[in-house]
């Protein structure tokens, strides 16, 4: 097991996982758990491990549950890290296998990033001003344009945050309802 563990603490050390995918309403770039799963390939073959990725449905009242489990193993010892989301079952514009499939990824994701360690939160050098803080003042939201708000539905439909939108841009209480 000392040798398993020291492989995967070299794969946490020194793994880059990418972040592929765009997302153009939020305008911020995030990582998949193909972009993880891309990144430990490189290890496999020179530590001789193997990787793999289950789903269990754990509960299905009030709402469904998927345990998700990345494993790392030598075929001798594993180690295990694991995620629990819930599916959505009111996820306007998505049928039932979408709203499964969209958990499913997210709990895929979570399960690898616990396993390797992946922190998802930006860096300090990415928000550190520089004491340029004072210089900078606070930006007015602005109100939200036929097409803004048409980008926003289908952002919100697809699974995105409504307070991500508020963030943004000033509402009001018709399009909050338009949103939800």
């Amino acid at each position: 097991m000392k040798d398993l563990t020291k492989k995967l603490a070299d794969v946490q050390t020194k793994l880059k996982a990418k972040k592929s995918s765009y997302n153009s309403f939020g305008k911020y770039y995030f990582r998949k758990a193909e972009d993880i799963l891309e990144g430990v390939k490189p290890f496999l073959l020179q530590h001789n491990i193997y990787v793999t990725v289950s789903e269990e449905l754990i509960a299905t009242d009030p709402v469904p549950m998927i345990k998700t489990t990345a494993t790392i193993s030598d075929g001798d010892h594993a180690i295990h890290a694991t995620a629990v989301v819930g599916v959505d079952m009111q996820q306007k514009g998505m049928q039932t296998a979408q709203q499964f499939g969209a958990a499913s990824t997210y709990a895929k994701k979570y399960a690898l990033g616990n396993l390797f360690l992946i922190d998802d939160t930006e860096d300090a050098d990415a928000t550190n001003t520089h004491g340029k803080a004072q210089q900078v003042q606070a930006k007015a939201k602005t109100k939200i344009t036929k097409e803004q708000m048409a980008k926003a539905i289908e952002f919100v439909k697809g699974g995105g945050s409504v307070d991500a939108i508020k963030k943004k841009y000033e509402l009001t209480s018709a399009q909050l309802k338009q949103l939800a």
